[in-house]
């Protein structure tokens, strides 16, 4: 079985090293208290902002290893379809993952963005449609479609999608996107589909990801709580004739021993005013160690984090996406220092020759 690593870039802010608070890391707005003493200067003034801090965790992301990057979508950041163009000309081997909310427009215009995406980025974009945020927040964002309505939109945003750039001519009519005879031709057509990656914790969400999905994304658990839902889950994609890829999302604090990991995750969570942890298995705690939107962390040695994450691969995971705060650094940390062994150790469960 063929595992990726994805590493999560952060969203409107991330934290420095050893201060959990959140910072517009490259960039200061008027309202951001000056972040070092008074007998520092900051040399870079206004010359730099936050998307050349993004560039720095992607290439990061891209020297150590992994295989992708997962840019989230941010009501208060910057557009994520703008950053995966800004950062896929400055990468080579990342797959770029894209969240977005299908509320964003026309399916068949964005279909045409995600062609030019793949031409330009020779096949690295990928797709992440998520539901959106509650009504409240959606609203805010000018999208008044029901909540139970979310998912048959994300259905047919995807069929239209997929149509217009595989077929021609193609139409459609549903409750959301209509097309009549459509569909993509000569530079824009015969194009692959970008990869999809959705999620979602219910049975609708399975159905969707059975019929549609590349990867469908779980939240960080223990195993024995994800086993049956990656069971219910291939055997919704088996009956739709398809294959199915099973991803986590999970933060991940790894140190050399496991007293040095828990006392910055209590540092972390004591800044950041988290509260109290609490253990939901051996190594996984209940409280972040970033502001990912996981609400659960590995946290350990190097050697403990690998043998966990290698039993989620021996549950059925093919698709990790990482995190942890602040992420330049520990993009470094993860892909120097974890991936390597975790790799190896995969490699060998398989039966595949290591190289030395």
């Amino acid at each position: 079985m063929s595992v990726e690593f994805i590493w999560q870039l952060p969203g409107a802010r991330d934290s420095r090293y050893a201060d959990a608070r959140r910072y517009k890391r490259a960039e200061r707005l008027p309202s951001d208290a000056y972040p070092y003493g008074p007998q520092i200067t900051d040399p870079r003034g206004d010359s730099f902002n936050y998307f050349d801090y993004l560039l720095q965790i992607a290439r990061a992301a891209d020297l150590t290893g992994f295989d992708g990057i997962q840019i989230p979508h941010d009501p208060q950041g910057d557009e994520s379809w703008i950053i995966a163009g800004y950062l896929a000309r400055n990468t080579r081997h990342l797959r770029l993952i894209t969240e977005f909310e299908a509320s964003r427009g026309s399916s068949v215009y964005a279909a045409k963005n995600a062609v030019s995406y793949q031409r330009f980025s020779n096949q690295r974009f990928a797709w992440q449609l998520t539901p959106g945020g509650t009504a409240a927040e959606r609203r805010q964002l000018g999208d008044f479609v029901a909540d139970e309505k979310r998912l048959p939109r994300i259905d047919e945003f995807l069929t239209v999608a997929k149509g217009v750039i595989t077929q021609s001519p193609f139409s459609f009519k549903g409750d959301f996107f209509e097309v009549l005879e459509g569909g993509f031709q000569g530079p824009l057509g015969n194009n692959p589909v970008p990869k999809i990656y959705l999620g979602g914790n219910d049975t609708a969400a399975y159905e969707l990801s059975a019929r549609h999905a590349d990867v469908h994304l779980l939240d960080a658990a223990p195993i024995t709580e994800l086993q049956p839902v990656i069971t219910q889950l291939l055997v919704l994609a088996k009956q739709q004739g398809r294959a199915l890829a099973i991803g986590l999302r999970i933060n991940v604090l790894a140190r050399e021993s496991e007293e040095e990991a828990l006392v910055d995750a209590q540092r972390f969570w004591q800044q950041a005013d988290l509260g109290e942890a609490v253990a939901l298995a051996p190594g996984l705690w209940s409280l972040p160690v970033t502001h990912t939107g996981v609400g659960a962390s590995l946290v350990g040695s190097y050697e403990q984090v690998l043998a966990q994450l290698v039993g989620y691969v021996h549950a059925g995971i093919s698709s990790f996406i990482f995190a942890a705060s602040p992420h330049l650094e520990e993009a470094y940390r993860v892909g120097e220092h974890l991936l390597p062994a975790l790799r190896k150790a995969i490699a060998e469960a398989n039966g595949s020759v290591v190289a030395a």
